[in-house]
């Protein structure tokens, strides 16, 4: 039995999309299912902002994946009858290149040396998984938010690479509430005491500016439906009352939520990823979405968005739909009332997992 997690080095300069070059990459990536003979039967998954590669449990590791309910043998995403591919984005943490890797010139990790990251180049990092794995044409490439941004920028650069398009609680570009959250959070990281400019060291990390990133993206992650179904005003007796704080039970749920994540994620990271998630414009040359599908994509869209999700809102997911339709693709266009905000993919199963069922079907 192999490990769960692959490892594919490339000892060759890759030249990133907005300049800059990384001596060579390494890319962490998972499998599931087998591939068929034609080697036509492989579905990428591409990852929101923080998951790594591990999208379900398997015998090599099982622990549950981000997308636990939604693939594995007789789900949604069915390991019985497709080879399932997820790679930890470059820029990651989690097991992919990133900026706390290693300098090979300094010896000390990259951090604030680490070159721009682009969406794109998280597109190009992955295609190298998929070339390793002589696979020339792709059954279905799905992307929830971040990695629908993944999605469109593997489109633009590999025209007529896949026969099914799955877009996720996702869009061509942020709005500029996304984009503000997301400032927040990078300006709490970059002005904590303990950030200096990027050379943190273990003993003294910038936990209090990732807590209150963290803190920050759960907040927009759910509903205010949500928050006051759950919490309503309940009062918490977990964490030592504050004068200011630490009263209520949405207080302490983000506080444990943030705690958790603080050492489970590199700062600079977060801060590479969060920017590369601003600047990327699936229609930055100019091209019209309509234009860049025509172009670029052939076959059935599945495109799902939720009523209640204040990141990703649900026009832009009928933006995407009307516009993939336009350009003469087949569209499956699902508007979901769950409560769970931008999050409700990872948890809302029961009527996420349909849709994309039957799209695969």
């Amino acid at each position: 039995m192999g490990p769960a997690t692959h490892y594919l080095d490339i000892d060759q300069p890759f030249l990133m999309y907005r300049g800059g070059e990384l001596p060579g990459i390494r890319v962490a990536w998972e499998s599931w299912g087998e591939l068929n003979r034609a080697r036509d039967n492989a579905i990428l998954i591409f990852t929101g902002l923080s998951p790594g590669a591990h999208v379900a449990s398997s015998s090599a590791d099982p622990s549950p994946g981000w997308w636990e309910d939604m693939v594995g043998p007789g789900k949604p995403i069915d390991t019985e009858r497709y080879f399932v591919l997820c790679a930890n984005s470059l820029g990651s943490c989690k097991g992919s290149t990133g900026p706390a890797d290693i300098h090979p010139a300094t010896g000390r990790p990259w951090r604030l040396h680490f070159p721009e990251l682009a969406i794109e180049d998280i597109a190009r990092a992955t295609r190298l998984v998929v070339d390793h794995l002589n696979i020339a044409k792709l059954h279905a490439v799905i992307g929830p938010s971040m990695g629908g941004f993944t999605a469109l920028a593997w489109l633009k650069q590999y025209p007529g690479s896949t026969a099914r398009l799955g877009l996720i609680s996702t869009a061509c570009s942020a709005t500029p509430f996304a984009m503000s959250i997301r400032s927040l959070q990078r300006e709490a990281i970059v002005t904590d005491r303990n950030f200096h400019n990027g050379a943190y060291s273990e003993d003294e990390w910038p936990e209090v500016g990732m807590r209150l990133a963290r803190k920050l993206g759960m907040i927009t992650y759910r509903s205010a439906g949500e928050w006051q179904g759950r919490f309503g005003r309940k009062r918490q007796d977990y964490f030592p009352a504050t004068l200011f704080g630490m009263r209520f039970e949405v207080e302490s749920y983000l506080e444990s939520h943030a705690r958790k994540f603080v050492g489970q994620f590199d700062p600079c990271s977060y801060l590479y990823l969060s920017r590369a998630m601003d600047l990327f414009d699936a229609c930055d040359s100019d091209e019209s979405l309509k234009n860049l599908f025509r172009r670029c994509f052939t076959g059935h869209a599945l495109v799902i968005g939720v009523d209640t999700d204040i990141l990703f809102p649900l026009h832009q997911q009928r933006d995407l739909a009307g516009a993939l339709e336009s350009s003469g693709s087949e569209v499956t266009f699902e508007a979901l009332p769950s409560i769970q905000g931008h999050d409700a993919f990872l948890v809302d199963f029961e009527r996420f997992g349909t849709p994309i069922r039957e799209w695969l079907k």
